[in-house]
């Protein structure tokens, strides 16, 4: 049986092992901050378990789900599970993480607006304890 590769973009530069665990993820920035828009968007691929640290971002986020499933979760709050065309829309300063489940690759674009508030504060990593408890 033939498969075909359902990624439409290429699969990018292997993530920091000092802000994503679990497991390896790869982002392919698709939209540079290099300009007056001051936004960047980058398309995230995140290995089975993987997941990124604790983060906020001064100008929000925006994450769009193109494929697997994956989780997010906001500081205080219950995990949130995630499929193909789900939306999340991150408010400025909020704490929160996401990344695959354990038994599914995932991959979302990542839309982070208004850079010129700041692009990303990495925080600490989600525990495993903290991951397998979900």
């Amino acid at each position: 049986m033939e498969t075909f590769n359902t990624n439409i973009f290429p699969k990018g530069e292997r993530a920091p092992s000092d802000y994503f665990s679990g497991g390896t993820a790869w982002v392919h920035i698709l939209k540079p901050n290099e300009d007056n828009l001051n936004c960047q968007i980058g398309n995230v691929i995140f290995e089975p378990k993987c997941r990124n640290n604790w983060h906020s971002h001064g100008g929000g986020q925006i994450l769009i789900v193109t494929s697997g499933t994956g989780y997010y979760q906001e500081k205080g709050k219950p995990v949130q599970i995630l499929n193909p065309g789900d939306i999340v829309n991150i408010l400025p300063g909020i704490i929160h993480w996401h990344g695959a489940c354990p038994d599914s690759e995932f991959t979302h674009i990542a839309i982070n607006p208004n850079t010129q508030n700041g692009i990303v504060e990495w925080l600490q990593p989600v525990t495993d304890e903290e991951y397998n408890n979900l």
